[in-house]
């Protein structure tokens, strides 16, 4: 059978060298050809290593782990890799598919290599209808709104739920995430944000800033037209710039 190999799709690095070590420790046969950061080029890395194994995240931007497992078909096994959601977790088990919970648990990650060890001296199987039920079940889940943010931490990677979230807000090349007890920084910019948060729950107050409803506390009037906003539990104010101060009429 030769060496297995695998590549790795997620849209965050330090994800994919959190799985890659655990790999390594767990299944040291296994040798890591590629990585990527969603499933845009996927014909061309099978034509270039011709993998034996994916291990894809559901949510990559782009071209996410579905679109990548569908246009896969049967030339590899697929694994998908998602954040713990236990609706998530009984459609993959319904359709006898592997995956991968994050944050990564060495428990459950063993598991799952066990199973992909014996699989890979069969043939992968058909993706095509698998992927279409999936789809299905996941449908609400894949297509709503961002639930978690991903920030790297010093060598590690947080997952911050986006309802503990005050207020974004862009800093030059990079956007703060403000809880009400930490501040972390990322790169993802607010116009793509705004994209992928709720509207009704999130909502942007200045071109550089989004803010969690649930989080204010008063809205005070400024100076021009502006006003301000205040947090509960948090001493920052918010400047709403004039655009967006019809949003704060009926308050």
């Amino acid at each position: 059978m030769g060496t297995p190999t695998a590549v790795i799709a997620d849209d965050e690095p330090l994800l994919r060298a959190q799985l890659r070590t655990r790999l390594a420790k767990l299944w040291p046969e296994l040798a890591v050809v590629h990585e990527m950061e969603n499933g845009r080029d996927i014909e061309q890395v099978i034509a270039n290593y011709d993998p034996r194994l994916f291990f894809l995240d559901i949510h990559m931007p782009g071209v996410n782990g579905l679109e990548a497992a569908r246009a896969i078909g049967k030339r590899a096994h697929v694994v998908f890799v998602t954040a713990f959601d236990q609706y998530a977790v009984e459609a993959f088990e319904q359709g006898a598919v592997d995956y991968v919970l994050k944050p990564f648990n060495e428990d459950r990650l063993a598991n799952t290599v066990e199973r992909l060890r014996e699989r890979l001296s069969g043939a992968p199987v058909a993706m095509e209808d698998l992927v279409e039920r999936l789809a299905g079940r996941l449908a609400p889940r894949a297509s709503e709104h961002l639930r978690w943010i991903k920030a790297s931490v010093g060598q590690s990677v947080r997952l911050i739920p986006v309802e503990e979230i005050l207020f974004f807000q862009s800093d030059e090349k990079y956007t703060r995430v403000v809880t009400g007890d930490s501040e972390v920084l990322i790169r993802k910019p607010i116009k793509e944000l705004l994209d992928e948060l709720d509207p009704d729950k999130f909502w942007q107050v200045h071109r550089a800033t989004i803010v969690n409803v649930d989080a204010i506390a008063a809205v005070r009037r400024g100076l021009k037209d502006q006003a301000e906003i205040a947090l509960k539990g948090h001493r920052e104010t918010i400047l709403v710039s004039r655009n967006f101060t019809h949003l704060f009429k009926q308050m």
